[in-house]
């Protein structure tokens, strides 16, 4: 029974984290309790959820490319090209990292990633009616978000619709394709560093990463006919609640 329960939930984890990714992005507020719950230390399990994530991002960037198009002017070649290049420094930085560390260091990114889910929007409208954001901006942003996307990941889908939003006066459902390609280019450079450190724990990836292809690929289906409403609604409930568990969990 143990056996399969070590099997059943990171599958069932994946297939969800797959799921939210390909729909508002926060597949790790998923996958990371999940492969925490089975005993792995809270760097190991980052490492673990990333790469067990990235093939259902390819699959939901691969539903969404006919709708791939440039953000604010930037070709998305340029832009994948920062984000690899970040997620190639932040998953350095969590090599570096010592898992008590980083323990006490998830529950802020958290919040981080659920205040701008929260008021993105709004900081997006104010900032918009008094200045005006060039390129250089944009792109100083996403070299940041693929260098968080790369350490931790959580959310990245998120505060990536609400920076594209505040800078690009993008709409968020314009966005699902775009997050999702960024999304799934972060994994895989942080995939070369993780996997060569030896910091993937197989055994929980392997079943995380078929249930992740089967909810990437899912989202992307349903992300199609949802209102960004009911999806906002979902992501904000899955993220509050997961913040308060790791707040309590390192500090409690």
């Amino acid at each position: 029974m143990a056996g399969f329960y070590a099997l059943l939930l990171p599958a069932a984890a994946g297939m969800l984290g797959g799921v939210m990714n390909a729909l508002a992005g926060g597949g790790t507020f998923a996958t990371l309790p999940a492969l925490i719950a089975l005993g792995l230390p809270s760097n190991i399990a980052n490492a673990t959820s990333n790469v067990a994530l990235l093939p259902g991002a390819g699959a939901s960037a691969w539903g969404y490319r006919d709708e791939l198009a440039p953000v604010g002017g930037m070709p998305v070649r340029l832009l994948a090209g920062i984000t690899f290049a970040g997620g190639l420094v932040g998953s350095t930085l969590l090599v570096l990292t010592p898992s008590r560390a980083f323990d006490l260091i998830i529950p802020w990114l958290l919040l981080f990633a659920l205040v701008v889910m929260a008021f993105g929007k709004r900081a997006s409208d104010w900032l918009h009616a008094r200045v005006t954001i060039g390129p250089r901006t944009l792109i100083t942003a996403q070299g940041l978000l693929g260098i968080y996307g790369g350490y931790f990941g959580g959310g990245v889908g998120l505060i990536t619709t609400a920076v594209y939003g505040l800078l690009a006066a993008a709409d968020p459902r314009s966005l699902f394709s775009i997050r999702t390609l960024m999304l799934a280019v972060a994994n895989f450079a942080a995939a070369f560093v993780f996997i060569a450190i030896g910091m993937v724990r197989w055994s929980a990836c392997l079943p995380m990463l078929l249930g992740g292809i089967l909810g990437g690929w899912l989202g992307a289906r349903i992300g199609k006919t949802l209102s960004h409403r009911l999806v906002r609604i979902w992501t904000l409930l899955v993220t509050a609640a997961t913040t308060l568990v790791f707040f309590v969990r390192a500090y409690g």
